[in-house]
């Protein structure tokens, strides 16, 4: 009989290993997850009745997320998540335990932010431990401060679980580091949603050659990124990567300048969430042999 390659057979055991968890939460990648607690994993804590934890799913791989983040998904009474929470990390969750669905994209909301405050707040007032799972790290541009402001209205303990954002997954798949002490002295995150009211960034702040910008939410908006750093004075060639579906199996991106980028994109369209980075630090992006097995570790 031939024999299995190494790629399919993985992509086989990783495959199997998720259907297994599925029917038997206590299993993940073919141990048990008590003998990881009590062997090598000394996870300490329970859920408390009436509490919410907010909860960073991390970029989407499953085996991103932090080992306080999967022991609370095992011991909570009820899950809202959000559209970005990946399925491997969903089937952390054991059989029984009530789940809700409260996704957004952009034109669509399943639910409006004030009734998912007001859902954590009824959940935990019946009594309920509660794990608001949320995509990265619920406190970059995750709308976590309403929710705060929510529960603390209603006298509702809150605790934060931070996850690993877009922008660290993106780069370390990418195989760069975000703030090389050649490239930038500061790191900076920006919005593309433009929800201020005078609608426009500070573009002349944003255009520096000694940093690395990392825009959330602007797939639609690289061409406006593109020509408002270029009219505040970065040049034409300066280096711009787009980092969709980072640290998973469909990662995808584009790497070139602000002057090729808006055209690239409109060739070879990328799908949401996408991270777009920009920077001198781009250059770095990983092509050696060796440098490859970093982008290609999440799989």
């Amino acid at each position: 009989m031939r024999a299995l390659s190494k790629v399919p057979l993985m992509k086989w055991c990783n495959s199997l290993a998720r259907l297994v968890s599925r029917f038997n939460p206590g299993w993940v990648g073919g141990e048990k997850l008590d003998r990881y607690t009590s062997n090598r994993l000394p996870l300490k804590g329970d859920c408390q009745p009436g509490h919410v934890y907010l909860v960073g799913a991390g970029s989407g791989d499953v085996e991103l997320l932090t080992l306080k983040a999967a022991r609370l998904l095992g011991q909570a009474d009820a899950v809202v998540y959000d559209r970005l929470v990946g399925d491997d990390v969903l089937a952390l969750i054991p059989r029984g335990t009530e789940r809700h669905y409260v996704g957004k994209a952009s034109g669509h909301h399943s639910m409006p932010q004030a009734e998912i405050g007001a859902l954590m707040v009824t959940l935990a007032r019946s009594g309920k431990s509660v794990v608001r799972l949320k995509g990265g790290d619920p406190a970059i541009f995750g709308r976590m401060g309403e929710e705060l402001d929510a529960l603390a209205a209603a006298h509702v303990p809150a605790t934060i679980v931070p996850g690993i954002t877009a922008a660290s997954s993106a780069a370390a798949c990418m195989g760069i580091p975000l703030t090389d002490r050649g490239h930038a002295q500061q790191l900076r995150f920006v919005t593309a949603q433009l929800c201020r009211e005078d609608g426009t960034p500070d573009w002349s702040a944003l255009a520096r050659r000694d940093e690395t910008l990392v825009f959330y939410m602007g797939l639609s908006k690289v061409e406006a990124i593109c020509a408002g750093l270029r009219d505040a004075g970065l040049p034409d060639d300066w280096p711009i990567m787009l980092v969709a579906n980072a640290s998973q199996p469909d990662q995808q991106s584009l790497v070139g300048t602000l002057a090729d980028m808006p055209l690239q994109l409109a060739a070879s369209p990328l799908p949401s969430p996408c991270v777009i980075m920009v920077g001198s630090v781009v250059t770095r992006v990983a092509t050696s042999p060796a440098a490859l097995d970093i982008h290609n570790a999440a799989y």
